[in-house]
């Protein structure tokens, strides 16, 4: 098995690869990049999810890249819109070029002698292997292959079809079907509205309340921008005023619970038509934002249910029963499809095993270093983007420190460089630090973050993107300088192989 030599190793070509990709050739064209995807398509989430109503849960000015204005007329918009822009942006860039598909990677191992990632990967089932001078890891955070599952008693007794979103099926039709979606999230809040518009009844059964906020799915300013301004100033002024907007919807619910509280519920009974309805089924007992809010463009999922055509049931589920789920208070919900929006399963790097020198590496045990690099891990880096405002707002400000990074290994002529953690670090937690379910789930698995940068990532974009993009790249990280490897010469790869997709 002959390696495949390459500079930089993206793992992942959803909009995180495309994004990291764009950005490292745009700072250092002379490195090869190549990106393993384990999947026969690009577009991560959006092309894995087929789901009635499937679509963006943040606007798309913050969600679409930086770099190529979203021209379209929503601003929330529908999945298969959004996985369009994503294939037509990786097509228009080059990026497309790069990309290895089917290549599923298993193993990873840096070796400090040589200062590569020596890295273990199969393709159409057979193996492959690559020798890189730089990881990126671009995976996401959750599981493809298994979500999670709160293992329902009494399934196998359920004479109608079940369905999970992660996994739609394609010939699954709902029209005048009764239908039991089990969920309160995002996933939920998007599949009841779309399925009530062709099934006999839609019944949302959540074990808590979600707080929902009804937002426009086009943006009104933008619209106005767009007679006089061009797309990419339409883009940037859009973007900033939808990530201000987030931001300061956030803040504002974490530090005035109380009073965002109250205009969560009134937004809600004005949109429902029933005070009753939105205190049994809309009132979370957290407060907003300690938990993700979801969106309802245009308050389709309140339409649904003023119009009957949905409902809400807040229970426990004790057990499905032949006819549907019976609930604790033995309620049964008559089905003829269920389906179990029930969350997703962390999975961090892919579940790529990670190794170095041949020894383990357990992630719980590494610090982030700006939310990307992990202590103990040598030219590795993971991106992951907010779970508090749109994904790509976090991811871009990582693909740039990344090609910033590169840039420096570059123009140093250095090996490798490494987080430090310094022994006054004082109290960690998990980086990725919600209590929602699927987070929770998997906090003892995740790197840990600090309290103050480099090492904090606070899920607040002004003060992450202040402390990220004016980093010293000196602090906190152990530079290895060239010592058998030497610096490339202009034009040649890092590597030292041929430059190949650069």
């Amino acid at each position: 098995m002959t390696d495949t030599h390459v500079d930089v190793l993206i793992v992942g070509a959803g909009i995180s690869g495309i994004d990291v990709a764009y950005r490292i050739r745009e700072q250092c064209p002379e490195l090869t990049v190549t990106i393993a995807e384990g999947r026969d398509r690009l577009g991560g989430t959006w092309d894995l999810f087929r789901y009635p109503g499937v679509r963006s849960d943040s606007d798309i000015y913050t969600l679409a890249f930086p770099f190529r204005p979203w021209t379209g007329e929503r601003s929330i918009v529908e999945g298969g819109d959004l996985l369009a822009y994503v294939r037509e942006t990786a097509l228009s860039t080059g990026v497309d070029q790069l990309i290895e598909y089917r290549t599923r990677v298993e193993a990873a191992d840096w070796s400090s002698a040589d200062a590569r990632w020596r890295i273990r990967a199969r393709r159409d089932g057979e193996p492959v292997s690559y020798v890189a001078r730089f990881v990126v890891f671009c995976t996401g955070y959750y599981d493809y292959d298994k979500p999670h599952d709160p293992g329902f008693p009494g399934v196998e007794d359920f004479a109608g079809r079940l369905a999970h979103p992660q996994f739609w099926p394609a010939d699954l039709d709902h029209t005048g079907k009764r239908v039991v979606v089990i969920g309160s999230g995002a996933t939920a809040v998007t599949v009841v509205p779309a399925m009530a518009a062709g099934a006999a009844h839609v019944t949302m059964l959540q074990r808590t309340p979600t707080y929902v906020l009804a937002q426009p799915s086009t943006d009104a300013i933008a619209r106005l921008l767009g007679r006089g301004l061009s797309p990419a100033a339409v883009h940037r002024i859009a973007r900033a005023k939808n990530t201000t907007a987030q931001w300061a919807l956030y803040q504002a619910c974490r530090r005035f619970p109380s009073r965002m509280r109250a205009l969560l519920r009134k937004g809600a009974i004005s949109a429902v038509g029933s005070a009753e309805v939105v205190d049994r089924d809309f009132t979370p007992p957290y407060d907003p934002w300690e938990q993700r809010l979801c969106i309802a463009p245009d308050g389709d999922l309140f339409r649904s249910i003023r119009s009957g055509d949905a409902s809400v049931v807040t229970g426990h589920v004790d057990r499905f029963v032949p006819e549907g789920i019976r609930l604790a208070d033995k309620t049964v919900l008559e089905a003829d499809i269920v389906v179990t929006a029930t969350g997703l399963r962390i999975k961090l790097l892919g579940g790529v095993a990670i190794t170095v020198d041949g020894m383990a590496k357990d992630l719980s045990e590494s610090c982030a270093y700006h939310g990307t690099l992990l202590s103990g891990l040598p030219n590795l880096a993971v991106c992951i983007g907010y779970i508090n405002l749109s994904w790509t707002v976090r991811a871009d400000v990582t693909a740039r420190f990344l090609a910033r990074l590169l840039r420096k290994l570059l123009d140093t002529g250095a090996e490798s460089v490494v987080p430090e953690v310094p022994a006054d670090l004082g109290p960690t937690g998990p980086f990725m630090d919600m209590p929602s379910g699927y987070l929770a789930r998997a906090a003892g698995l995740m790197p840990r973050a600090g309290r103050r940068y480099p090492w904090a990532f606070r899920q607040n974009v002004l003060l992450d993107t202040w402390s990220t993009n004016r980093s010293r790249l000196e602090e906190g990280l152990r530079w290895r300088r060239a010592t058998s490897v030497a610096a490339p010469a202009p034009g040649q790869s890092v590597s030292g192989q041929p430059g190949e997709h650069a």
